[in-house]
């Protein structure tokens, strides 16, 4: 988890991702943030996010991105 939110300040340090819900439903996460976060999760986690992953429930809090790395490297 500390791995995961260190990434998330890098990329936006104005959010406070430990409080929020709803990254994407309330657009605090845009696409582009997205994409940055899914380059860094593959290379830091050694993991390969799919097009199929990218669904707002995936990314909507820091714990449901921790859900998805950790599904994702059970599956390796």
């Amino acid at each position: 988890m500390e791995q995961i939110m260190e990434i998330l300040k890098g990329i936006r340090p104005d959010v406070d991702f430990a409080n929020e819900k709803k990254l994407i439903d309330d657009g605090i996460l845009d696409s582009f943030d997205i994409i940055t976060i899914v380059s860094e999760f593959n290379d830091a986690f050694d993991i390969e996010i799919d097009v199929d992953e990218l669904e707002p429930c995936n990314f909507n809090t820091v714990e449901a991105m921790q859900e998805l790395i950790q599904r994702l490297q059970e599956e390796v």
